[in-house]
């Protein structure tokens, strides 16, 4: 999965929370067929059902039914239509995402507030949406408010409530996320809400009951683009678990349904990277940033063409998230990890701690304080890195990125003993990372030659 997502590694979880039990019960439940977590507003549309392809196909004198074209036409008939202006900024929210086109997000509000002047109470569509779209830009503060707006308006909106669990996962409220995914679950027990419900156990470090849940959500999918989502998480699961043969045939076989899907690709480049065929995971990488030039998938490819040697093409990718960094300031939104990972490697580490401290204040997330630590460490401030460090795996989650980055901290406050135990964590995930991962093995070597 993408970085802000976590990448789980075999740690055993914590005790679970008082949210986290609830959330246990979810398997046993639907397996007796009775009535969980997609970062942002993935799989999700107002009314609960699954978001509208983009790139869907119909007769070339009809824009397919659900397609922006289709919502567009409809809002040109039905200018006071709140219902299709909200469905129009919804489905514009899920291509900005898929995108990485920040002017869509713009749409995408334009066409939500147009819904909100036409119905400005108990427009819960609405409301949602602008919370789908407030997590999409990664004001979560804001996320929250609207989700709750929504809830007040429809309390039986599953969708509101996925929105509302969005929102406290990234805030780093994880009991109150687990309460939202239940009762999401609850009320409608589809793909978007199991997809919330396999990720909360994912954060947990509870790999098989992210699967178990993962694959009832591929099961209960409705549309490509959310069978594809399925297949990208199980194969991001398989890297996990050490098991990338399985991640390339699943990524391999959902990408003969959905060549163009651009997480498909990047996934099978990370199980190509994992069994050391570089050139065709290379090639997967830039397939996918010719889909969307999402700054996970620059990063990735970037840091294995520098692993690579090839240093005029890892600057290439370099530049490109340079300039998305620009624009990104530009409108004043807060710095995603990968600007701030970027930067701590490959920039002024300084300005890293700087970006990750602006993020912290309104997203104190696992994979920001990470992050967070990362920055800290590589400016020399290890004392203070090692308190974000365990705040990022607080939860159990089995992260060999966040690992690793714990072992080097470990390292360098002199305690070799911590970070044996964080590297051979993460080195049990071998391909984690085109440079780190190499590092990991150096400095476990290292470390046991001088023990």
């Amino acid at each position: 999965m993408h970085p802000d997502h976590t990448t789980p590694m075999s740690t055993p979880p914590p005790a679970p929370s008082r949210g986290g039990r609830r959330l246990r019960n979810i398997v046993v439940t639907m397996a007796l067929g009775a009535t969980m977590f997609a970062v942002g507003a993935v799989m999700l549309t107002p009314g609960g059902n699954t978001a509208p392809h983009p790139a869907g196909h119909g007769r070339s004198d009809e824009a397919p039914r659900g397609s922006i074209e289709a919502l567009q036409a409809r809002v040109a008939r039905l200018p006071k239509d709140p219902g299709g202006w909200a469905a129009l900024g919804m489905a514009y929210v899920q291509q900005a995402r898929s995108t990485a086109d920040p002017a869509t997000y713009d749409r995408a509000e334009k066409a939500l507030r147009t819904s909100l002047s036409v119905q400005g109470e108990g427009n819960t569509d609405a409301e949602t949406a602008m919370g789908a779209l407030a997590a999409a830009r990664h004001d979560f503060p804001a996320a929250l408010r609207w989700a709750r707006k929504a809830i007040a308006s429809g309390p039986y909106s599953s969708s509101a409530y996925g929105v509302l669990a969005d929102a406290h996962t990234q805030l780093g409220h994880y009991d109150e996320a687990d309460e939202a995914v239940q009762k999401m679950t609850d009320l409608r027990p589809d793909a978007a809400s199991l997809a919330r419900a396999s990720y909360a156990f994912e954060l947990k470090g509870n790999t098989a009951r992210a699967r178990a849940l993962m694959q009832r959500s591929l099961a209960a999918a409705a549309t490509p683009a959310d069978k594809a989502f399925a297949h990208s998480v199980l194969a991001g699961l398989d890297l996990q678990d050490a098991n990338p043969r399985e991640a390339l045939a699943r990524t391999q076989t959902a990408l003969r349904t959905a060549p163009t899907d651009s997480a498909l690709l990047e996934t099978r480049a990370r199980a190509y990277l994992a069994l050391g065929d570089t050139t065709k995971a290379v090639a997967d990488y830039r397939a996918a940033i010719a889909i969307a030039p999402l700054p996970h998938y620059l990063l990735g490819l970037g840091e294995l063409e520098q692993a690579l040697g090839h240093r005029e093409r890892a600057a290439e990718n370099y530049d490109l998230l340079r300039a998305q960094e620009r624009i990104r300031e530009a409108a004043g939104d807060p710095a995603d990890t990968d600007a701030i990972l970027f930067e701590a490697d490959h920039g002024n580490p300084r300005r890293a701690v700087a970006l990750a401290e602006g993020t912290l204040r309104n997203r104190p997330f696992v994979a920001v304080h990470d992050a967070y630590a990362w920055a800290l460490h590589r400016a020399g401030r290890d004392t203070e890195a090692l308190v974000q460090a365990d705040k990022a795996l607080a939860q159990g989650t089995r992260s060999a990125l966040f690992r690793y980055h714990r072992a080097a901290i470990h390292h360098a406050l002199g305690d070799p003993e911590a970070a044996r135990r964080d590297l051979t964590e993460a080195l049990r995930e071998p391909g984690f990372h085109p440079l780190h991962a190499d590092a990991a093995r150096d400095l476990l070597q290292r470390i046991d030659t001088t023990s």
